[in-house]
């Protein structure tokens, strides 16, 4: 269930994504193809945030980190170390929850190679800050990758140079009571070439954990 209000479905804010989006919907017109909700518990305390969506992952189920790689990692993380309860299936209607914890993705829409440009980014940022503020008691961000971890900095009206990007950081944003951890994206690049391994993700969310107590 989206806890934010996202873009419209059919969003012409970025003409490029939009191509692709048109592009997809022919070649695969039961997908979602579409910009992808967020997912998670209103009441959360944490927030994942990734990249964009996988072209046969989330923009074809509909769902954040769902169908392909990185939601096998990342999903059998969260139910680990308890932000999720079920059993993940790859599929929206599996029946997986989110235990204080929700997901969302700096870019809505599935772009080309995987590779948004800063221009959408930037465009898609204010639905980023929608999500974050739709979250009351949030108390502590997940940065999967670099390019999450800028744009939420941003979305704060941060500097990105001033709070280095590392696996397993962590920064304290400054007058928010939020503190953004950082982890390289789970994506099954990272996890093969041995970037991520699935102990060094844990060790992310166990540090996350803590925080909570």
């Amino acid at each position: 269930m989206a806890f934010d209000a996202g873009p419209p479905a059919d969003c012409q804010t970025c003409p490029r994504l939009a191509r692709f989006r048109d592009v997809n919907c022919a070649a695969h017109p039961d997908w979602r193809n579409a910009p992808v909700e967020s997912f998670g518990d209103r009441d959360a305390r944490l927030l994942v945030v990734g990249l964009a969506p996988g072209l046969s992952g989330a923009n074809r189920t509909g769902r954040p980190f769902t169908g392909d790689y990185a939601g096998d990692l990342l999903y059998a993380t969260l139910l680990d170390f308890g932000f999720a309860r079920g059993v993940y299936e790859r599929r929206p209607d599996d029946g997986l929850a989110l235990l204080d914890c929700a997901i969302v993705n700096a870019v809505r829409c599935v772009p080309p190679q995987n590779k948004p440009t800063p221009e959408e980014i930037a465009a898609c940022r204010p639905y980023l800050g929608g999500a974050i503020g739709a979250l009351p008691r949030l108390e502590a961000i997940l940065a999967l990758g670099r390019i999450a971890h800028d744009s939420v900095l941003r979305a704060f009206g941060l500097r990105p140079a001033r709070f280095a990007f590392a696996h397993g950081a962590r920064h304290d944003l400054e007058g928010a009571g939020i503190v953004l951890f950082d982890s390289y994206h789970c994506s099954r690049y990272n996890t093969n070439t041995g970037v991520l391994t699935a102990p060094m993700f844990h060790a992310v969310f166990a540090a996350v954990r803590a925080r909570f107590g």
